[in-house]
């Protein structure tokens, strides 16, 4: 099975995931440095706390006391951390581009874009193609915990492979297309989120089980 098998299986299966729930460009950045080490239930609680103040926003985060920011997120842990981590990924798109609106609207060239966001402390490979994708509309395909975990199980790549060299793997066999890099993202955090878990995954649930190396292995 190839990976475009594997899309049409499991949007067969979840149907369509309409991932980034954000409102804003700025929003999906926000919840990229969020998300980093805890689950998306938590960050939803720290966005809902900026947006109960209406406080998401560029200028907004830039102006806020540090400890503010650090009392407002800390449902999403590492507070500390993330905080100065927002702040100064926030004020590298305001210096540069006046918002993320703006920085999305640029037209310069991807692999720019991400070397700069790479440069920023706290921006690695994987936040800073979520960013890229979900906020910028980029084509670059974002490689999770999840990739590698359910396409090592099916013996497609392996699980401690370089993170490029899994992304370039993605990115050479299905369409170069942002809306369609979005959807196979999402449908592979539904599957690991749900199924094909690390501890006890729900094989014989799977929609993929026939194919699966793991399974086939233990049986």
């Amino acid at each position: 099975m190839d990976l475009m098998a594997i899309y049409n299986r499991l949007l067969s299966y979840f149907g369509p995931q309409g991932w980034w729930p954000a409102e804003t460009s700025y929003e999906v950045v926000v919840g990229a440095i969020l998300t980093q080490n805890t689950s998306w239930r938590n960050v939803e609680r720290a966005i809902d706390n900026l947006k109960r103040y209406n406080l998401l926003d560029e200028r907004k985060i830039l102006e806020m006391p540090l400890e503010r920011l650090k009392d407002l997120i800390r449902p999403a842990g590492f507070y500390n951390i993330k905080s100065r981590r927002l702040k100064s990924t926030t004020e590298y798109i305001v210096n540069n581009y006046g918002s993320t609106e703006e920085l999305k609207r640029c037209d310069k060239d991807l692999h720019r874009l991400r070397e700069e966001l790479l440069s920023l402390k706290g921006i690695g490979k994987e936040t800073a193609d979520t960013i890229l994708l979900y906020s910028l509309d980029r084509p670059i395909f974002v490689v999770d915990n999840y990739t590698r975990r359910i396409f090592s199980r099916y013996g497609m790549i392996d699980k401690n492979m370089d993170y490029d060299k899994i992304r370039i793997f993605f990115e050479d066999n299905i369409p170069r297309n942002v809306e369609f890099y979005k959807e196979y993202h999402a449908l592979i955090v539904q599957l690991g989120k749900t199924l094909c878990k690390k501890r006890r995954p729900r094989c014989m649930d799977c929609p993929l089980f026939k194919e699966c190396r793991r399974l086939i292995e233990s049986l």
